[in-house]
């Protein structure tokens, strides 16, 4: 038993082994065969599947062949080593089946012979060098037959399937990887290209349950949605068009490879139907998309990053021309008030009638400075008018700054609030920049950013609201006052309060105000911009009947204007506008704001009123509509310092002449004296000073 070992048995070209070596290794697998079973699994698991797949028994073949082997050396001893392999030859054909490599195979029994080998060793202390023998022995056997049985089920499958073998080996090549799923769901066949795109072996999920073996993978690799949301097994296009009987297109998921890099990958199942119309399975496939991915990504950064930029040159290019617009203007009204005071003075020593031509003539020039002034904003006042949707052209503006509101050390996010209150008569452009800068300006307040609340609301049935409300200090209230006087003194507020006065007077060109005040539910201050809504039942501006409408009435006659009322809240305006008319022989009543011109007017029906066409209670035209319903056949024009021919056609048709100041005194006595049908408001009534109402 303890001799050396016999020379090799030349029947069958293999060692005999000792007797003590076979009982040795019986005794070995009678008592550590689970062991040994466990070991070699993990192994294998570690070695060849390199994925954990939960449920995926690797043991139970491994037993198989092992308890074979322990049955062949207790019953048949030294003859085990040229019967054992023949019962390893069907485990070759089983491994081809799992789409194992050859290669796979020599790693598995050599796996094997490490195992026995460690197991041994610490059973007893140390290995006997019989038994190494006996061991290597065997494993090389039952390699060569598992080698044997799996060339000849290829070589067979060649043969017969020789068009397929071709197919396979091409799309072992092919850049997009496939995937073939049975009807059970279960995974019959993967390329070797879902490999590649994976980052991992995808032989573990081949002929397991779909759910069990998917579900590691797709853990291993961290697959996500596009949305960051985990990727699950149930995601998988095939089993969605098992599910859903249909072809499942464009799922896209993205994974984390072993070497640390991103992919993105394109997956898409398409049902296999049968002649007879049963479904037969689903081909998955799986198309790398990662350099499409990362250059959408470029260039929705780019286009970020162009939007910011578009927003920004936006603002700067207002508030630029703005800033030229108010310094050339500061130069040349400074040196008319120069002249003034300079005349005044001259005055104030000795009267001469040409110091008061030169102040006439000053005031003139003035007067026309002004205008001049005011054409600077023709374009806006002569802009395309339209119904605009309010939450649309919010949604736009925002998408124009929000790059700039984002893209500081402390960003500045936007909540909307936007209640569908309908559309308004504005200049969709226009509209669109006036809230750009306006969520601008609002940023300007938050340094340490925050959110800026954006909401719209109806009122009544005949207006809306747009409220930009942010979370900065609160204002003063001689600040709040001060706001929208473009010749403030404070360093830095006239450009930003010029900006919003010709936002005011754009706003109130469309027959709206714009507004700030502080918030009422704490810290910060808001924007409001209030505009007449569209209403379905106003009649298009184009139809000369919707014209004739609001017009007065053709065949409204005036007598002879002798009480006029002037309202102005400028103190100083009303007085001198009362002396010049009381010199004239008019008799006139002042009041400073429309809530006293109404009272007035309730108690005594004036023959004219002077109307100031910016007030803070109530705008000029709204108290001119008001004024009109009580007295149809009164006298009344607009006296203002704006350019009103972005006016509405409605509120245009209210008056029957507009003065623009300062005032020509012998245009308005014409103007005041003339008896008879007035002249169509689109005509000039010819009055010098006088605007017809177009």
């Amino acid at each position: 038993m303890g001799g050396p070992p016999e020379p090799p048995c030349t029947r069958c070209c293999l060692s005999v082994p000792s007797a003590n070596a076979i009982v040795a290794l019986r005794e070995l697998l009678d008592t550590e065969l689970e062991r040994i079973t466990r070991l070699w699994a993990k192994r294998l698991r570690a070695e060849t599947y390199e994925v954990d797949i939960p449920g995926k028994d690797l043991r139970a073949p491994l037993r198989r062949l092992l308890t074979e082997l322990a049955r062949l050396l207790k019953d048949r001893g030294e003859d085990a080593i040229r019967l054992w392999p023949e019962v390893v030859r069907s485990h070759g054909a089983y491994r081809y089946e799992q789409n194992f490599e050859p290669e796979d195979l020599t790693r598995e029994f050599k796996s094997l012979a490490e195992v026995i080998f460690y197991v041994y060793a610490r059973r007893n202390g140390r290995l006997d060098s019989h038994v190494a023998e006996l061991v290597s022995e065997l494993v090389w056997e039952a390699d060569a037959s598992a080698q044997a049985s799996y060339a000849r089920v290829l070589k067979t499958e060649e043969v017969r399937f020789r068009e397929a073998a071709v197919m396979e080996s091409v799309l072992n090549h092919v850049d997009v990887g496939i995937l073939l799923a049975e009807v059970d769901g279960t995974v019959s066949f993967v390329t070797p290209p879902v490999s590649r795109l994976m980052g991992v072996p995808m032989r573990a999920v081949v002929g397991a349950r779909p759910v069990i073996s998917m579900a590691p993978v797709l853990s291993q690799v961290n697959a996500r949605h596009p949305s960051d949301e985990p990727f699950h097994a149930q995601d998988m296009p095939y089993l969605r068009a098992l599910r859903e009987h249909g072809p499942v297109r464009g799922v896209m998921m993205r994974v984390e490879r072993p070497d640390g890099e991103e992919a993105a990958l394109e997956l898409s199942a398409t049902p296999v139907w049968e002649e007879e119309g049963e479904l037969a399975g689903v081909i998955q496939t799986f198309t790398d998309r990662t350099e499409s991915v990362n250059k959408t990504k470029a260039l929705e950064s780019a286009h970020d990053e162009l939007r910011r930029l578009q927003g920004q040159l936006l603002r700067r290019t207002r508030q630029q021309a703005l800033g030229q617009l108010a310094s050339g203007a500061a130069h040349a009204l400074n040196n008319f008030l120069n002249v003034l005071r300079l005349r005044i003075t001259l005055l104030q020593r000795e009267y001469k009638p040409e110091h008061l031509e030169a102040l006439d003539k000053t005031v003139r020039q003035i007067g026309e400075l002004v205008a001049r002034l005011q054409e600077f904003n023709v374009q806006r006042t002569e802009e395309r008018l339209s119904d605009v949707p309010v939450d649309q052209t919010v949604r736009e503006a925002l998408e124009l700054s929000r790059g700039e509101l984002e893209q500081r050390d402390h960003p500045v996010h936007v909540e909307l609030d936007l209640r569908g209150p309908g559309e308004v008569r504005a200049d969709a452009g226009f509209f669109r920049e006036l809230i750009v800068n306006l969520l601008l300006s609002a940023r300007d307040r938050m340094e340490d950013g925050g959110t800026l609340h954006v909401s719209t609301r109806r009122e009544g049935d005949a207006w809306l609201s747009l409220r930009i409300e942010d979370q900065g200090p609160p204002y003063e209230v001689d600040e709040l006052a001060r706001l929208f006087d473009p010749l403030r003194r404070d360093p830095g507020a006239p450009q930003l309060s010029l900006y919003l006065a010709v936002a005011r007077a754009q706003v109130q060109r469309w027959g709206g105000e714009l507004s700030a005040e502080n918030s009422e539910r704490g810290p910060g201050a808001a924007f409001v911009v209030r505009l007449p809504r569209v209403t379905e039942a106003r009649a298009p501006t184009s139809a000369p009947a919707a014209e004739g409408e609001t017009r007065p009435e053709p065949n409204r006659r005036f007598q002879q204007t002798r009480s006029v009322l002037v309202v102005d809240d400028d103190l100083d305006n009303a007085r001198m506008m009362a002396e010049v008319l009381t010199e004239e022989g008019y008799d006139v009543q002042v009041a400073h704001s429309p809530a006293v011109a109404l009272q007035l007017w309730d108690r005594r029906r004036f023959d004219a009123a002077l109307l100031d066409a910016v007030m803070p209670e109530m705008s000029g035209w709204e108290l001119a509509k008001a004024l009109r319903e009580r007295s149809p056949q009164a006298l009344l024009a607009i006296v203002t310092g704006m350019d009103v021919r972005g006016q509405n056609r409605a509120s245009l048709a209210l008056v029957d002449a507009v003065f623009r100041k300062p005032i020509d005194v012998g245009a308005l006595d014409d103007f005041l004296g003339r008896q008879g049908a007035p002249q169509p408001p689109d005509a000039d009534p010819g009055l010098g000073g006088a605007e017809a109402p177009h």
